[in-house]
């Protein structure tokens, strides 16, 4: 089964955040039903605004995910977004996917 990093985005706290799941479209769904999620739960309107696909399976996508998200760098996150961005380095076993499904 694939495994997808996923960077959702609050309208209303202006933040994003960072994440993985083997159904991030799924996933994003939980965010906003879930209101005693540690950190997304503070807030509400997630929206999905990049999917990867994580070629490495699971434990590479948890390192990713801590990876990204110890940069501290909404800069970094904004790039990963932007779909003319080609991660490199670390990030390069990151597949971006259209996250429009059927």
């Amino acid at each position: 089964m694939p495994t997808y990093i996923y960077i959702i985005y609050s309208l209303s706290a202006n933040i994003y955040y960072v994440g993985y799941s083997s159904d991030p479209w799924k996933r994003v769904i939980q965010h906003n039903e879930n209101e005693s999620d540690k950190y997304t739960g503070k807030y509400s309107n997630w929206e999905l605004r990049a999917v990867f696909e994580v070629s490495e399976g699971i434990a590479s996508a948890q390192k990713l995910e801590i990876f990204i998200k110890k940069q501290k760098s909404r800069v970094l996150i904004e790039r990963l977004i932007d779909t003319e961005f080609k991660p490199e380095g670390v990030l390069a076993q990151l597949v971006r996917v259209p996250h429009v499904r059927d």
